[in-house]
């Protein structure tokens, strides 16, 4: 499986596409990227309602304090909005996830413009549902 870039890396390889199709053709690549996850995991408890898309995500702390991610959907561009959710997200703590807001990043990318409405509402119950799994674990 290929490394997902870091948040500024990710950034940087957005603002070099030149078109919307560059960067939905980013997206599937990252989303290609991310970690199977087992059948097992396919299941109600790791379903992210709210998405228009199936969209499935496991959140574990690690013993150090930091989350592990790992995600699925049944939409390539959905699977690389998780994607960029997770590397928005990497290294971080329950607390650090709560706290930081990733928004901004989405509008620094010209991102959330683009999306359709069902996406960005699919986007919005993601990071909702991370949040909130992490507060748990906080």
């Amino acid at each position: 499986m290929a490394v997902l870039p870091d948040r500024d890396k990710l950034l940087r390889n957005f603002l070099r596409c030149t078109n919307w199709e560059e960067k939905y053709l980013y997206m599937i690549e990252l989303g290609q990227r991310l970690e199977p996850l087992s059948p097992a995991e396919h299941s109600a408890e790791n379903i992210i309602q709210g998405c228009q898309s199936q969209v499935w995500i496991v959140m574990e702390q690690g013993e150090d304090g930091i989350m592990t991610l790992r995600g699925d959907s049944d939409a390539a561009i959905v699977k690389g909005l998780i994607a960029i959710v997770f590397i928005l997200y990497h290294q971080m703590t329950a607390k650090d996830i709560v706290a930081f807001d990733v928004r901004p990043w989405f509008e620094k990318m010209s991102l959330t413009q683009h999306l359709t409405p069902s996406r960005s509402q699919g986007l919005e119950a993601m990071i909702r549902a991370i949040r909130t799994k992490a507060d748990f674990y906080s």
